[in-house]
């Protein structure tokens, strides 16, 4: 996938690395929570599921405070690097979009079960 066009400028090629950036942190995050988290087959599924669920919104949550403290930080004057701060921004919105998705599969996925029952 080639998307570079005439006219591309340095906006667009930092705006290319911040998502690459976001990309390969969220990857990170996905592969560190999976390896974090052994499997016990002992363990209760719900009560498992449910501590997954859990630490994950942790997880968002964590990430979307350190994108508001950088950008406070960014306007007092305390951090430099606006690079820094964008890719704050964007790690914050891709791990609220993964967490929309995932509670838009999870509602799909109880509609569809609740529908079965009858």
């Amino acid at each position: 996938m080639n998307t570079l066009r005439p006219g591309f400028g340095v906006p667009d090629i930092m705006a290319l690395r911040a998502e690459a950036l976001s990309r390969q942190t969220a990857l990170r995050e996905v592969r560190s929570a999976s390896v974090a988290q052994p499997r016990d087959a002992s363990a209760a599924p719900a009560a498992g599921f449910a501590a997954t669920l859990d630490n994950a919104m942790q997880q968002v949550s964590a990430v979307q405070n350190r994108s508001s403290e950088l950008q406070v930080a960014y306007e007092r004057g305390e951090v430099t690097d606006i690079a820094q701060v964008m890719i704050a921004r964007q790690e914050a919105g891709i791990a609220f979009e993964a967490a929309l998705q995932t509670r838009n599969k999870l509602l799909s996925a109880y509609q569809d079960i609740m529908r079965m029952g009858g």
